[in-house]
């Protein structure tokens, strides 16, 4: 688990607003996943749009992984940090054509494509460049995956992938490209996903889909199912490591394909996600007539989550009182929409406890922002204590 306690008198001396992160617990973790997949075809890629921090990312390198980015500067920084080329999946609805020239450029595993009109453009640079480019077909399977509005991604209503109905005038089409590659094709049905079985309706749709694509004669060498397995954001010291053996035993069960294909798993809050916290200091304890509240001298410019999905992250106070009260914890932003929670209790606070939101080791730091002209925020590691 992540045992913040120990750090208590270190962090009285860092100025505060600032992210920690337990390396330890990132490599039990990653530690925990590899084990889960040992002995099978399954190959796991970081998500880099979850925590790309240089230590996080070289020790997820050193630990074998595999790159999954959405951005030409995710790219280049998996490349900087160690990842091999042959080892990164470029994916995203929006790639620009400098990002294509440069991910072709270092040859890059595939682009996960998701429109007819992305798989045109690339076969024009591709063709430019005399290059050929190797790509995954992203499906819409219409799955839904029963998360968050704005983290679901595998519906037909959603702006990700190509529909299912128009994949007979895609393959058609892509038959007559030259400098096109198709190696695969690729899913993804959303984030903080913790019903697993909508990845076993994912598997069966997946299924029919491979069949398709062989029926027409098209040689695939990877199925790529996409990531968004969740994290416990309500009891975090207990279960600190997401149920990898569970998750991939889904699709061990569940994928029936009639030729062997190499399984591709695109992780990213699963891997870092309970490694990192945001640590803050109480600036003033407000007694209202209805509320109390702690304004803390973070804010949703730090960890945008809870202002952006009504996300909830588990807060623990370090200021030792046995007492307790019910408290509103808000930040220092201009706007309502600034509050980390509300009537939650807390031992009686006071100026310049110190709070720690919880498994803020994903999409925290990197969502972080100047709205405000805010100070850049920075991270302390377990190492450097």
């Amino acid at each position: 688990m992540l045992n913040l306690t120990q750090y208590n008198s270190q962090f009285q001396e860092i100025e505060t607003p600032f992210y920690f992160y337990d390396l330890d617990l990132l490599r039990k973790t990653t530690g925990a996943a590899k084990d889960a997949i040992s002995g099978t075809n399954f190959h796991i890629h970081y998500a880099l749009k979850a925590n790309s921090n240089d230590p996080i990312l070289k020790l997820v390198k050193e630990e074998g992984f595999g790159a999954d980015c959405v951005s030409g500067n995710e790219v280049r920084k998996a490349i900087e940090i160690g990842f091999k080329p042959e080892e990164i999946a470029f994916a995203g609805v929006g790639k620009t054509d400098k990002e294509i020239k440069y991910a072709l450029g270092e040859g890059i595993f595939a682009f996960n494509c998701e429109s007819m009109h992305e798989i045109e453009v690339i076969n024009e640079i591709a063709s430019g460049l005399g290059k050929t480019a190797n790509i995954a077909l992203r499906i819409n399977p219409n799955v839904d995956a029963q998360t968050h509005k704005h983290i679901t991604t595998g519906l037909e209503e959603n702006k990700f992938g190509i529909n299912i109905s128009e994949l007979d005038q895609v393959i058609e089409k892509i038959n007559g490209f030259q400098h096109i590659n198709v190696r695969g094709i690729h899913f993804h049905i959303g984030s903080q996903v913790l019903n697993l079985d909508n990845y076993r309706q994912l598997c069966l749709k997946a299924n029919e889909l491979v069949k398709l694509f062989h029926s027409k004669g098209m040689i695939l060498d990877h199925l790529n199912v996409g990531g968004g397995l969740g994290i416990d954001y309500e009891d975090p010291e207990t279960n600190p490591i997401p149920p990898f053996a569970d998750y991939f035993n889904v699709f061990k069960n569940n994928l029936e394909l009639e030729k062997p294909l190499d399984i591709h798993f695109e992780l990213g809050r699963s891997i870092s996600g309970q490694c990192g916290a945001l640590i803050t200091k109480v600036l003033y304890v407000k007694y209202g007539i209805k509320k109390n509240f702690l304004i803390v001298d973070a804010g949703m410019t730090e960890l945008m989550r809870p202002a952006l999905y009504q996300a909830k992250h588990k807060i623990i106070s370090f200021s030792g009182s046995i007492d307790k009260e019910t408290y509103d914890v808000v930040g220092p932003i201009c706007e309502s929409t600034d509050s980390f929670d509300v009537g939650i209790q807390l031992p009686k606070s006071n100026r310049g406890d110190l709070l720690a939101l919880l498994s803020s080791g994903a999409y925290g730091q990197v969502m972080a922002n100047k709205y405000n002209m805010r100070d850049d925020i920075q991270a302390i590691y377990s190492s450097d204590l």
